[in-house]
């Protein structure tokens, strides 16, 4: 491994693909609440993009006492006046973590990106506390974020839009719940669009640990799918409205726990095993459906209309 670049971030990135586990080991959890300083830790859990309102507020506030720490705080600005204001900003003076909901990134990225609250959130970031969340909130820690898009396993045009995010780290651009909602062909249209960026799809209770602002680890039970096109070719510059895009040459990563991959250099690095002993879950367990409904938040048009098209099957079919 070459030696940290000087002006490297201090602080940690823990991007989490979604419906990370609540109700059992927690590894990915585990890990941000070690990264944070565990029993020290002051998490900030900032739940904008949700459209639970306080109520995902008070699961990760619930499961962040349960993991041991001891000071969570719930920020929910609706408005960016609300996300200027220097009170709310001044919330995160002294936190080692801060923790975004999934939900909606627009809405996320809209309401907080170039506001006092978003400024807050890079202080942080520079003063050496991990900064990420799930869903909603690993999309938007980058400079470029999916905005919305449609899913299929073919890259077409016009099936993803890019926005700004958070600005926390250049060159790569994040999609979530990747391999539960067939999210391939949109991150590679991105990538034939954008072949400076490197694409990372991350899976569902899955994470990327990103220190020193290059160094990735994964964590968790699925995989990060990582598209390097900077060598690909592609005609997406001439492509038509909804038409499949052509792509060659793309280089694919698809890495499980544990492996480690340099985003400087987009190579493989000598993978660091870490004790991810879950601990003991004490006190009232998560309601499962609400475990779900919080998983389900961002989800794809299509995905919503089968889940409920599966639901009113299952209820017409009981006698």
């Amino acid at each position: 491994m070459q030696p940290p670049d000087v002006d490297a971030p201090r602080g940690v990135l823990m991007m989490i693909g979604g419906a990370e586990d609540k109700l059992n080991q927690r590894v990915v959890l585990n890990r941000f609440v070690r990264l944070a300083g565990g029993p020290a830790a002051i998490i900030a859990v900032i739940s904008t993009a949700s459209s639970l309102g306080d109520t995902v507020t008070d699961v990760y506030r619930s499961l962040f006492h349960k993991l041991g720490v001891p000071e969570v705080r719930g920020l929910r600005p609706e408005t960016r006046a609300e996300a200027d204001d220097p009170m709310t900003a001044a919330l995160l003076e002294d936190v080692t973590g801060v923790f975004m909901t999934g939900g909606n990134q627009s809405k996320l990225s809209s309401v907080v990106a170039g506001t006092r609250l978003g400024q807050a959130v890079a202080r942080a970031y520079d003063a050496g506390a991990v900064v990420g969340g799930t869903s909603a909130g690993a999309s938007v820690v980058s400079t470029h974020m999916v905005a919305h898009g449609t899913s299929g396993n073919t890259p077409k045009e016009r099936m993803v839009q890019l926005a700004a995010g958070l600005g926390l780290i250049d060159g790569v651009v994040v999609d979530q719940h990747f391999d539960q909602r067939h999210r391939y062909g949109r991150l590679l249209a991105l990538v034939a669009h954008s072949p400076a960026l490197l694409g990372l799809g991350i899976d569902e209770d899955t994470a990327t640990v990103v220190t020193e602002g290059r160094y990735v680890e994964v964590v968790g039970r699925g995989a990060v799918t990582i598209f390097d096109g900077l060598r690909a070719e592609t005609t997406a510059y001439d492509a038509k409205s909804h038409r499949p895009l052509m792509v060659s040459g793309v280089s694919l990563h698809s890495l499980p726990s544990g492996a480690r991959f340099d985003l400087a250099t987009r190579r493989l690095v000598p993978e660091e095993r870490h004790d991810d002993l879950p601990q003991v879950a004490t006190g009232k367990r998560l309601n499962g459906i609400l475990a779900r409904r919080i998983a389900a938040e961002g989800a794809d048009t299509y995905v919503v209309a089968r889940s409920a098209r599966r639901r009113k099957s299952r209820t017409e079919g009981t006698p």
